[in-house]
């Protein structure tokens, strides 16, 4: 077989992606937090918690958006839509009060995951796995949370910020989009399985946090 064909059978790092984290995906969308919370059998004080995590996740993640963006290859996977950390500030003031920082607490794994995202430092391929992972998420399975979300606690807009983009009018063009400038990434074959491999790290540092919540809450 020659290079060229090689390189054009090679699947692309979106699907690459999308299978090497199936099962560690559907392990994070089973923890019993995430089940109790979707079928209503927990309380808005349980959401709000799920948010505070939320907002340091995606701060530290932001942060590494900053770092990668100075990058070409990594300034194409940054937008400005996809931002999360004003939006769940604006969802946790409402819940919380304007005071909302001094009330939450930061969860063990939360710090975790954290502590993972900062270490990431300016490295494209990496960062795409942790992007990919929140943010694809955000915009696939986090509107199905976002429905549930207003149908079993009676939530509205001022408090699911995080789950609405109103720059993204319609999520499958743009994930359409995202996946093309993640499948255009220049990485060799070894870079795509660092990358997948981070992928599977970031599901299980989601789940644990769902389990910590779940330790408090269910």
């Amino acid at each position: 077989m020659s290079p060229a064909a090689t390189l054009t059978d090679r699947p692309t790092l979106s699907a690459s992606l999308r299978e090497g984290t199936r099962a560690e995906h559907g392990k994070a969308e089973s923890t019993g937090f995430i089940e109790a919370l979707m079928s209503g059998q927990l309380t808005v004080a349980a959401y709000a918690d799920l948010a505070a995590q939320q907002w340091a996740i995606y701060g530290a993640l932001e942060a590494a958006s900053a770092r990668v963006g100075v990058h070409p290859a990594g300034a194409s996977l940054v937008f400005d839509e996809l931002e999360r950390t004003t939006a769940i500030e604006q969802d946790l003031t409402f819940l919380l009060g304007p005071e909302w920082q001094r009330a939450v607490t930061i969860r063990p794994a939360t710090r975790a995951y954290v502590a993972a995202l900062s270490d990431l430092g300016d490295d494209v391929a990496l960062y795409a796995a942790h992007a990919y992972t929140r943010y694809l998420g955000d915009l696939s399975g986090g509107q199905i949370v976002k429905r549930m979300l207003e149908r079993h606690y009676g939530l509205g807009p001022e408090s699911l910020a995080f789950y609405t983009f109103p720059e993204i009018p319609k999520a499958k063009p743009f994930k359409d989009l995202y996946r093309e400038r993640l499948d255009a990434l220049p990485l060799t074959e070894a870079e795509v399985e660092r990358t997948v491999a981070e992928a599977c790290v970031a599901f299980r540092l989601n789940s644990a946090v769902f389990a910590d919540l779940g330790a408090v809450h269910c």
